[in-house]
Parts: C-alpha cells; structure tokens; sequence
C-alpha cells in the first residue's frame, strides 16, 4: 500500500507536508512493513468506541487516541489497543495521563 492511500484510510487528504511528515513517522516506526496493515485494522476497529490512529504533531509516530464518551466505552477501546500490541508485538508507549498511546513499532 502506498503512502497516500493509508493517509485517505486514516482520514487525511495528502498534501506534501503530511507525505512528508508520513516519511518521517515510517522511518521512526521499527519495521512498519510488518504492522502497516494491521494499524489499519485496529483504526478500523476503533472508530466504533469514537477513537482512532492518527499521525502525531508532536512526535514522529503514529498515536492511538481513545476518545470514547464513556467510561466503559474507553475501558473497551484500551482492551483492543492491548489486543492489537500483544496479538502483533508492537511496542507502545502511553502518555503520560491521558488516553493516548504512540506506536513504536514491531517489537520481536
């Protein structure tokens, strides 16, 4: 799959300065190749509990950020993103005090 296609699948209309910033966070993500796809599915999966997988702006990488209106709801989407990291070795790292987690990438 080529940059601008996961951008339209992530909600972005590529332009050359979020094909530039994709670059960045794909050289910063341990061997995206193996969990390219399945960043896809888990936004997929996500949408329903009002969160999803978008690009930082503050880091180079990928965040996860759960926005689900409830608590129950957000205990649900923090279920799939610890399904997604155990199920495919990928390293998280949550932010301090919020909901949010960057992906890192494979870890093997």
């Amino acid at each position: 799959m080529n940059n601008e296609a996961m951008l339209k699948q992530l909600g972005y209309a590529p332009n050359d300065a979020l094909l530039s910033q994709f670059d960045r966070i794909v050289e910063n993500t341990k061997s995206f190749e193996k969990i390219q796809k399945h960043i896809l599915d888990l936004h997929e999966h996500l949408k329903v509990d009002d969160s999803h997988v978008a690009m930082s702006n503050s880091e180079d990488y990928f965040k996860i950020k759960i926005e689900a209106p409830s608590p129950e709801r957000v205990e649900e989407a923090i279920e799939k993103v610890n399904h997604f990291a155990n199920k495919f070795k990928v390293a998280l790292q949550q932010v301090e005090g919020k909901n949010t987690f960057y992906i890192l990438g494979f870890n093997k």
